[in-house]
């Protein structure tokens, strides 16, 4: 059974820091790419970040470059976003997302709340 479960959401001040984490099970973690998408109320669901499967490149939205980080560990399974600088605007739902070939799958998501 595939699973994604994300984790490490929850409510920070604006220029705060959060580490998302996604645990994956039930596949081949180490052959799929992963990427962290999010969507806020209202908005489409967009692209945030993503790393190739093992890990030699990466990529993030024009609007959290030089903030995030993704990194992953194919020994735990388990795909990590690093959120620094948070701003208001980032506040979404964040799912993680493993892709190869014609295999796609998604995490349930963990809300992420940038307030004062």
């Amino acid at each position: 059974q595939v699973q994604l479960v994300e984790s490490g959401g929850g409510l920070v001040q604006p220029g705060g820091s959060l580490r998302l984490s996604c645990a994956a099970s039930g596949f081949t973690f180490s052959s799929y790419a992963m990427s962290w998408y999010r969507q806020a109320p209202g908005k489409e669901r967009e692209l945030v970040a993503a790393i190739t499967s093992v890990g030699d490149s990466t990529n993030f939205a024009d609007s959290v470059k030089g903030r995030f980080t993704i990194s992953r560990d194919n020994v735990k399974n388990t795909v990590y976003l690093q959120m620094n600088s948070l701003k208001p605007e980032d506040t979404a739902v964040y799912y993680c997302n493993a892709v190869r070939r014609y295999y796609e799958y998604w995490g349930q998501g963990t809300q992420v709340t940038v307030s004062s």
